[in-house]
């Protein structure tokens, strides 16, 4: 029994899923242009459009897909969110023409909008009490204005420098999207199993990317103040050094209050500070 995974054929979200799966320990064969294996745990890679994923999913033709959580939200199809990936971040946003005047989501009244994400982009306008008409297109949105086929757009961004060569600017942010692992509610019994396991892993090396491993030196009089800031995972680990009075203290920060917890340590006394990549994390 294998785990048929379906992943985007081409682009970035293609290369950081399968560098995901490689983290994970998982051998991925060069195979055919639509489907590969794994040659070390039993899963078969299918490479298609990201639009599909959810579908093909929901149908059972694959039995898990990662793609981004916008495309899940706009196709509607019964799916379940296993995982956040925490890559492929990116956000659905409302844009004008950069001489616009606009006051607030309430400008889009009576306006036309284009969009590659009519669903989403309709669920939020009704959320906002706004009446607009959808101009539902596929790529090159951001010309939509230019042409005079719409006053605004709704599209995806990730840097905003499409929109500013196309004489727009992003005025609302409708979603905040990430890769996720998604899988076929149905699932049971020993492709259930190999789910699981696939998850253990995927969070071993989430949790790895999100943590430092750190080793200080430390007087004894301030080891209640560096402990208090380093609670690791359970708590620090103390090991006296030869030099009376000293200790060695073992523990793990989280990545993004890493900075922060630093200035402290050293404010308390803290000395020779290393900090380690973690390569996987089991918690």
């Amino acid at each position: 029994m294998r785990l048929k995974i379906a992943i985007q054929k081409k682009g970035r979200l293609s290369e950081q899923s399968l560098s995901l799966l490689r983290e994970c320990g998982i051998r991925i064969s060069n195979g055919g242009k639509l489907k590969a294996e794994a040659s070390n745990f039993p899963v078969d890679v299918l490479y298609l459009r990201d639009d599909d994923i959810p579908q093909y999913v929901a149908d059972g033709v694959a039995d898990v897909g990662i793609l981004g959580e916008n495309v899940v939200l706009e196709k509607e199809k019964q799916v379940r969110v296993e995982e956040k990936l925490g890559f492929g971040k990116c956000r659905l946003s409302l844009a004008v023409r950069r001489e616009e005047s606009y006051n607030g989501p309430s400008w889009f009244n009576g306006k036309k909008i284009a969009s590659t994400y009519p669903v989403i982009l309709n669920n939020y306008l009704r959320g906002q009490g706004i009446n607009a008409a959808i101009e539902e297109i596929s790529g090159s949105v951001e010309i939509a204005p230019g042409i005079g086929l719409a006053d605004g757009v709704c599209d995806i961004v990730s840097t905003g420098s499409t929109l500013l060569m196309n004489g727009l600017r992003e005025v609302e942010t409708i979603l905040h999207s990430e890769a996720v692992l998604i899988s076929n509610p149905g699932l049971r019994g020993e492709k259930q199993t190999i789910l699981s396991r696939l998850r253990f892993r995927i969070q071993a090396v989430q949790n790895a990317r999100q943590n430092k491993y750190i080793l200080l030196n430390a007087p004894d009089e301030a080891l209640d103040t560096i402990c208090a800031l380093l609670p690791g995972m359970k708590s620090p680990t103390i090991l006296p050094l030869a030099e009376k009075g000293w200790s060695s203290v073992h523990s793990v920060v989280k990545e993004d209050t890493f900075w922060e917890v630093i200035d402290g340590l050293r404010r308390a006394g803290a000395q020779g500070i290393l900090v380690c990549p973690i390569e996987k994390m089991f918690l």
